[in-house]
């Protein structure tokens, strides 16, 4: 008996009527006859019987275009139970045989050619390239937003209050007038830097911030 030929038709195995013929040794016409039959009978069970025979043509060696079925396993199953002795047995072991050898040839992984192993690395690169566009992207963006939106955290608060702290400490000794520079540098910091408080300065403007109260001197004794 020749070996089946089974192939892969949009996601499902199938071998075609004609090598069933050829190997339960029949005329392809009786194959196709027996596959109308049993399509009959299940179309009037209500039944699909795609799911076991598919219609199908072929040229033949006129030019011709013929009719054909491919039968899924199940079509294979359906025509095995009608055959007996030998003949059924040997088709049989060849129907299964050839879907469980494609079944495994289908899920092992594919071995690509040089050309392909090539193009296969450079679509690599490629998308690697992009997604180091994408996070180089979303990382300026991340730095954008730390330097224009962000405000003081606490700890950088409290560098700014100790810059205060020690300009004020520099100019007065007394604490009634400390007081009332700590008012008038607290003021001057919300207005040389556009916030409602000390604590709304911009990160990217810390520094300048700490500049400006270690080089502030006070309206009274400017």
């Amino acid at each position: 008996m020749n070996q089946l030929n089974v192939v892969a038709l949009n996601g499902q195995l199938v071998t075609d009527s004609r090598d069933v013929a050829e190997a339960v040794e029949q005329q392809h016409k009786e194959v196709l006859r027996s596959i109308r039959n049993y399509i009959s009978v299940l179309t009037g069970a209500d039944l699909r019987s795609l799911d076991f025979f598919i219609p199908h043509t072929y040229q033949d060696a006129k030019k011709e275009i013929r009719p054909c079925f491919l039968l899924t396993r199940k079509g294979c199953d359906m025509v095995a139970n009608k055959l007996t002795g030998e003949k059924g047995i040997l088709f049989t072991a060849a129907y299964v045989t050839r879907f469980e050898e494609m079944e495994k040839e289908l899920h092992l992984p594919k071995v690509l050619s040089p050309k392909e192993q090539l193009m296969a690395s450079m679509q690599l690169t490629l998308e690697t390239a992009q997604e180091v566009e994408e996070i180089k992207g979303k990382v300026e963006e991340l730095e954008d937003k730390i330097d224009n939106q962000m405000t003081l955290d606490y700890r950088m608060q409290r560098r700014l209050q100790r810059a205060v702290g020690a300009r004020v400490y520099e100019i007065e000794s007394e604490d009634q007038a400390r007081r009332k520079l700590f008012r008038e540098l607290y003021r001057e910091i919300k207005d040389r830097f556009g916030v409602a408080s000390y604590k709304d300065v911009l990160r990217k403007d810390l520094q300048s911030a700490i500049y400006y109260v270690e080089a502030w001197i006070p309206k009274r004794i400017a």
